[in-house]
């Protein structure tokens, strides 16, 4: 029998407890021996749970106990989050964490100790809730040279973006209905501002090359400014609007962004709604695969948890060489990528197309019923000249009345 310790009993670590019980028998099949949970540290009491007698309030009492092998992470954050996990690695245990933003930022030191120590930093959860994507990383595709990796990895803000396009809704209306279903946070900047996307992106982005990504290189935009008139022109071009997280190898460099995307009904991420997250993976000879399910939630969550602990205990005595090495990789700039360009622009389309035309050329014209504004759709560009091109439209305007109003990049 391997005993398991649980680090905060919130909504993740609370799934996990309840997968390990109700799974009892599928997962010790699974590992080979019986897994029990000896402690939950937290710095409640749950006086009358099931989990009362498994409570502690001291870390020392899990780190001390040479019985517990197996060390789960829910607890959030970065400190004392990370001082625990770096403290039970050098201690000889194995660690399973569903702690993105700790993988982001830490990811690096802890798994180098643990291949120091023959133990294992795992962190399937990390990224895309219940979806495997770490491992199929690291196993499936082990052979493979992995050109893309472009995701709706926020089931957040996948909901608010959703409830805009199907209904209509102001971005303001869909983000107070998702905090009234607990999708969002009171404080919801780290969704709603790419954060969490970047986070997963960088982590994604690292197990592929194999080298340390520093999140905060990624170039990242939000959803706030995004409007519920962005989605009536993205319908009548038949497309939508979706917060991605990408990544792309391209001639030996490393191109990783995250920002809305305006994408075709042909789009394999199209069709993503509310909560779920998916993510495509191009390799160089598979092509395309596509990962799609619970982006988060309680038990989503947990189940990718769970089958990190049955990974440990599979592994009781040695290290799995996945994650990235101390070796940094640079992140190119975004210049010489290419992409569409939706634009919106105020006053009416005939009076302005020889200013459209002059900077771009011919390009696919929506214009609104009542709203006295159009838009446009580019062609394919690289960055640097679209910024260039909108420079030239900016002159050409020359009118406080006459302006941009929105620009998102388009597949």
């Amino acid at each position: 029998m391997i005993k398991v310790a649980i680090m905060g009993y919130g909504t993740i670590g609370s799934g996990v407890y309840e997968v390990l019980d109700t799974n009892r028998e599928i997962l010790a099949k699974a590992a080979g021996q019986e897994l029990e949970v000896k402690y939950i540290l937290d710095l409640r009491d749950f006086p009358g749970s099931l989990v009362e007698h498994k409570v502690v309030h001291d870390f020392n009492v899990i780190l001390q106990d040479e019985e517990v092998k197996i060390v789960v992470e829910t607890m959030g954050g970065l400190e004392p989050a990370c001082s625990f996990v770096k403290s039970c690695l050098e201690a000889g245990k194995h660690v399973a964490t569903s702690n993105k933003a700790l993988v982001a930022a830490h990811g690096t030191e802890l798994l180098s100790i643990a291949r120091e120590k023959q133990v294992n930093f795992l962190f399937e959860a990390s990224v895309g809730g219940g979806i495997p994507i770490i491992r199929p990383l690291y196993r499936c595709l082990t052979g493979e040279k992995i050109e893309e990796i472009t995701g709706i990895l926020n089931g957040t803000t996948n909901f608010i973006l959703t409830k805009m396009d199907k209904e209509g809704a102001s971005f303001e209306r869909s983000l107070r209905e998702a905090q009234a279903l607990g999708y969002a946070e009171r404080n919801p900047e780290a969704d709603v501002e790419g954060h969490d996307t970047c986070r997963k992106i960088a982590i994604l982005t690292a197990m592929v090359t194999g080298r340390e990504v520093n999140y905060e290189e990624i170039p990242t935009e939000g959803i706030t400014k995004i409007t519920d008139t962005d989605f009536k022109y993205a319908d009548a071009l038949g497309t939508s609007i979706k917060l991605v997280g990408s990544s792309r190898m391209e001639g030996g460099r490393v191109h990783a962004w995250v920002a809305p995307l305006m994408i075709g009904k042909d789009h394999p991420l199209y069709a993503v709604s509310d909560v779920y997250n998916g993510i495509l993976v191009k390799g160089n000879m598979v092509g395309t695969t596509m990962y799609y399910g619970s982006g988060a939630g309680k038990l989503p969550t947990a189940s990718a948890v769970a089958a990190d602990i049955v990974e440990a205990a599979k592994h009781m005595n040695s290290n799995i060489p996945i994650g990235w090495s101390c070796e940094k990789l640079a992140i190119a700039p975004g210049d010489d990528m290419v992409y569409r360009y939706f634009v919106r622009v105020s006053g009416n389309f005939e009076d302005r197309r020889d200013m459209v035309e002059a900077a771009f050329g011919k390009c696919r014209v929506a214009e609104l019923e009542g709203l006295d504004e159009f838009a446009f759709l580019t062609g394919g560009m690289k960055q640097s000249r679209f910024m260039e091109n909108m420079e030239i439209l900016k002159v050409e305007l020359n009118a406080e009345y006459q302006k941009v109003l929105q620009v998102i990049r388009a597949e």
